[in-house]
């Protein structure tokens, strides 16, 4: 038996006082309920741990006494999480994976981010942006191991064992701690075809007469805002011929002529200044929404999500690079180029 699997091994014990289970103990079963969910079933989870399946069972049956409830369905061909187990599953990882970090930070003495960091962040920013960051990073702190979940969906950070999550919003759900990390400007924009073959908007409420295109994640659904240099909001409810989930499709099709978008400034950037997409209603403010890193609590933050944030930050600055390349555009050209359509 290997040593990691020898340091797995516990006897439950209670204190007499109180009669509550060891924080030791409680570790453990966690250890042992996740390997389970890892493994889909009792046998080969025992096999892992180098214990006996009636171990692991025993394990299973005193974790879901201490606490009230069934964490696992079982049946004579499968096994799987309940609803209880699958978040407490998910939790017992976060709280695993601190005491690793714990544990080796201890070891070496040394405040250095190490362990595994779970990240999660839309496509385009990730390969826009992340792609920028991360290798300085990495090299930063050698012995920090990433997990980047790249997609334009909202995750579940603790169902999905998720460190961190960015996110680009107007708002977020208030159950969350969200550090706000910069602005991210929208865009509407065309491509000079299809401009010229329909038209250009020169006011928001003239968008229902044309194609638009849109995000399906946009968390106002299809009712872009715009506000004009007095102050005054107009609310348009487009009705897209297309619905995408992710914004570089959308600019492609846009390229192409296929009809108006509204996206953030990083994902149409190259295509604002080679002037194959051209924008729009550039009198009027659109929505500004912000990137956020969103974690779950506060309290006991880990050295390692703390470090992650704050780099980024530093590396992004008041807004993201590409961003501000693109606003300088739109200062020095971008509203010639659409008045000139």
């Amino acid at each position: 038996m290997s040593q990691g699997n020898r340091g797995l091994r516990a006897i439950y014990h209670y204190d007499i006082r109180n009669n509550q289970r060891s924080i030791m103990d409680i570790s453990y079963a966690m250890r042992v309920l996740v390997q389970v969910a890892d493994s889909g079933s009792f046998v080969r989870a025992a096999d892992a741990l180098g214990i006996s399946n009636a171990a692991v069972t025993r394990q299973i049956a005193s974790l879901e006494a201490h606490l009230g409830a069934r964490l696992i369905h079982r049946t004579t061909r499968r096994l799987s999480l309940t609803d209880a187990g699958a978040e407490f599953c998910a939790r017992s990882r976060a709280i695993l994976e601190e005491i690793a970090d714990a544990e080796t930070v201890a070891g070496q003495g040394s405040a250095q981010p190490v362990g595994l960091l779970r990240v999660s962040a839309p496509l385009s920013f990730g390969l826009m942006e992340l792609a920028r960051f991360l290798p300085g990073f990495r090299a930063r702190h050698p012995q920090l191991r990433l997990d980047i979940d790249l997609s334009d969906r909202v995750v579940d950070l603790a169902n999905e064992g998720v460190d961190i999550a960015l996110r680009i919003a107007s708002k977020l759900e208030g159950h969350l701690i969200a550090r706000r990390i910069a602005p991210v400007s929208m865009v509407v924009c065309a491509s000079p075809e299809y401009l010229k073959r329909r038209g250009t908007p020169a006011t928001p409420g003239e968008l229902v007469a044309h194609a638009t295109m849109s995000f399906s994640y946009l968390w106002a659904g299809d009712e872009w805002s715009f506000t004009d240099a007095h102050g005054h909001l107009t609310r348009v409810k487009v009705n897209p011929e297309v619905h995408a989930t992710n914004g570089d499709l959308l600019r492609e099709l846009a390229v192409a002529g296929g009809g108006i978008i509204m996206q953030p400034t990083f994902i149409v950037a190259s295509e604002l200044k080679r002037g194959t997409l051209v924008p729009i209603l550039v009198d009027y403010q659109t929505l500004e929404l912000g990137l956020f890193a969103v974690y779950l609590s506060r309290r006991n933050l880990s050295n390692k999500v703390r470090v992650f944030i704050d780099e980024l930050v530093s590396a992004i600055g008041e807004e993201p690079p590409v961003q501000r390349g693109t606003r300088r555009a739109f200062a020095e050209g971008g509203e010639a180029r659409s008045s000139g359509v």
